[in-house]
């Protein structure tokens, strides 16, 4: 059914560069009531938008509902600031350095809150490999879904009408079994090297291939620099 559907509203075709419409996939189309995302979800979701912001369950979550997985957790992204999410849940918390998120408390299930991220500036402050330091930058749903790592994870779920919101042609990628890198494959490697981990683990993890373009740099770039190295293989991998 996934796949039908996928050729339906897609075609086969990308979207233009630059292009920051998205496609809205309605419930009747892929198939993901609200009822198959958590109660935490929902219910975070609907308290943001009942104060007038905007909240979506990302990334990971959608992409494991489109190909018939298990998520193992639900993100929510807003355009709601950590201290406006803050102050609409009772057990929340603001954590973060480079960049700030929050963990609101429902029952046993903890949810990762994050603000819709902005484009980088030219001033972000990077080290002298490329890597972010400082990014509590923010910004529009367009913007944050080009600041994710791949097409698959720029996926956005609206419990309230249950559609699915796609910036950049993820559902097709999954359609095709490719795992795409937004951007500059080169460059977005180095603003975090973890991402050279994620690729290689969610590619075994769902079964797809690595575009060339994105797979072609990982070798060489996984020993251009000691200290890249190190920090790519201490941190953990928690948005695989």
């Amino acid at each position: 059914m996934i796949r039908k559907f996928i050729s339906r509203v897609f075609s086969g075709k990308k979207p233009q560069a630059g292009n920051h419409e998205p496609a809205v996939i309605p419930v009747s189309t892929h198939g993901i009531t609200r009822d198959r995302i958590s109660s935490g979800s929902r219910r975070v979701c609907e308290t943001l938008q009942s104060h007038g912001h905007k909240a979506f369950v990302v990334g990971g979550a959608v992409r494991d509902l489109l190909i018939g997985a298990e998520p193992k957790d639900f993100d929510i992204a807003t355009d709601a600031t950590p201290e406006e999410i803050r102050k609409h849940f009772r057990r929340a918390r603001i954590i973060g350095r480079r960049f700030q998120i929050v963990h609101v408390m429902m029952g046993q299930e903890t949810l990762e809150v994050t603000t819709f991220r902005g484009a980088l500036a030219e001033n972000t402050k990077k080290d002298e490999h490329g890597r972010v330091l400082h990014d509590n930058v923010f910004g529009s749903q367009a913007e944050d879904a080009a600041r994710r790592d791949f097409t698959a994870n720029a996926l956005y779920y609206d419990p309230a009408s249950e559609a699915v919101i796609d910036y950049h042609h993820g559902v097709g990628d999954l359609k095709q079994k490719t795992l795409r890198m937004i951007g500059e494959p080169r460059a977005r490697y180095r603003e975090d090297p973890v991402r050279l981990l994620r690729a290689v683990r969610l590619a075994a993890k769902l079964g797809l291939i690595i575009d060339p373009a994105a797979s072609k740099p990982i070798r060489e770039m996984a020993v251009y620099s000691k200290t890249s190295r190190q920090h790519a293989f201490s941190t953990k991998c928690s948005s695989c």
